[in-house]
């Protein structure tokens, strides 16, 4: 029997997934982080309410977890169904190998950047002020804005302070949405009241089309790449999110799941996944 993994999926949206399921499919639903091992090319996993390993066929992997580097590396090296495509969610996992690919392709990465090691210190000029990112935290986390003289305590990304729109561009396979990102102080963020999404109509499609072209690049089918529009119009490439969240609009959520289900009763790969592994 087919045994399928979910992870990071919440229970609502496993509650909500599984009717639209019509093949005869096994679901071991982990909210976190499984282990997991692999022997001779065959995948198994062992949530952590079970001391027992089991076989998995098919993995459905959602959201970003502090450890995840390694399982996403183990997904990619197995080489099995998984959606999205591991190896593409593998290279874009890490901030600045992530950037760099991205960067590699985007339309909109004349943004000169910097970088500081453990212990460097880092001055702003003038009243230039900078960002600093470190880690491999999402949602805000772990970026400052500084000016005048700063430390860093730990490897560190410099980018320069850009003022205007902060926009996502959502993408799930054929699809694809604009979010203007809110809040009362930087950074912005889609969690926000303010925060809107656009009909899909609306949407910039130079960015539509510069974020497909990163996508394509990186073997993914559901991304989101952030923007940077400044007043005068110039666009700015901040970075790309290979999980983004699918729960904040409606909209979103609806397509995730009609999309996901629609991949596991095919029993096939994703055209992305396809393209990569032949």
């Amino acid at each position: 029997m087919t045994r399928l993994l979910l992870v990071g999926l919440d229970e609502p949206e496993v509650r909500d997934l599984r009717p639209l399921l019509y093949n005869s499919a096994r679901v071991e639903s982990c909210p976190v982080l499984p282990r997991i091992k692999l022997e001779a090319g065959e995948l198994f996993v062992a949530p952590h309410s079970s001391p027992s390993y089991r076989p998995v066929s098919r993995v459905v992997f959602h959201g970003i977890f502090e450890d995840d580097f390694a399982v996403l590396s183990v997904l990619a090296l197995w080489g099995g169904p998984c959606w999205p495509l591991a190896r593409g969610m593998m290279d874009a996992r890490q901030r600045i190998p992530c950037l760099v690919r991205a960067l590699a392709v985007t339309r909109f990465g004349a943004m000169k950047r910097g970088y500081a090691d453990l212990g460097a210190c880092v001055e702003a000029r003038g009243r230039e002020t900078l960002v600093a990112k470190w880690g491999e935290s999402h949602c805000g986390e772990k970026k400052e804005l500084f000016t005048g003289k700063r430390r860093v305590e730990e490897p560190t990304l410099i980018e320069p302070f850009v003022r205007g729109e902060a926009t996502r561009i959502h993408v799930l396979g054929g699809r694809a949405w604009q979010i203007r990102m809110a809040g009362e102080r930087w950074p912005t963020a889609i969690h926000h009241a303010g925060a809107v999404v656009l009909a899909e109509a609306k949407a910039d499609r130079a960015l539509v089309e510069d974020a497909r072209r990163i996508g394509w690049a990186f073997g993914l089918e559901m991304f989101a790449v952030d923007y940077m529009v400044e007043p005068n119009g110039t666009k700015h490439l901040l970075g790309l999110n290979h999980s983004p969240n699918v729960t904040v609009f409606p909209e979103h959520r609806e397509a995730y799941l009609d999309f996901v289900a629609s991949w596991i009763n095919d029993g096939t790969m994703t055209e992305a996944y396809r393209r990569i592994a032949t």
